[in-house]
């Protein structure tokens, strides 16, 4: 029984992650900042938006404000603004089961991203730390090889 719930959770993934692919194009301009700034120009320009668009989006939400009860929000976290070793090795590894993000709970799975390169995921993560009313500072390829090399 355990094992049909499993595949029930990575099913349902899955098919979000495909629904998500394919609205991409109508998502990408949601996922910038106000106009008129030089920090919203600079983000979407950002090389980690794509990997966003392509990797983080159908969980997470264009907005960053993610799905209530199953994927948790990256706006104003200590999961994104807090430890970046924390931050890389979820994204490397992945993780499944109860977290509590802002005082909600999440039940989930993330799938591992270990197949991204340390730049893009350098990229990705400084993306999200800098953008959906977050200010945190980048992450670097060498932390992110240090975490992968652990």
């Amino acid at each position: 029984m355990r094992i049909n719930g499993i595949l029930f959770l990575l099913l349902a993934f899955l098919l979000s992650a495909c629904a998500g692919r394919n609205q991409n194009s109508q998502q990408q301009t949601q996922t910038q900042a106000p106009a008129g700034t030089e920090k919203s120009a600079e983000m979407a320009n950002h090389p980690g938006k794509k990997v966003y668009d392509s990797v983080c989006l159908a969980c997470h939400m264009a907005d960053g404000s993610g799905v209530p009860g199953m994927h948790p929000p990256l706006i104003q976290t200590d999961w994104v603004n807090g430890d970046k070793e924390r931050l890389i090795e979820l994204t490397l590894n992945g993780m499944s089961g109860k977290i509590e993000v802002n005082g909600e709970t999440y039940n989930s799975i993330m799938p591992p991203h270990s197949h991204l390169n340390d730049k893009q995921i350098a990229d990705v993560l400084t993306y999200i730390r800098q953008s959906f009313g977050n200010n945190a500072s980048e992450v670097t390829v060498e932390e992110v090889q240090k975490v992968r090399n652990k």
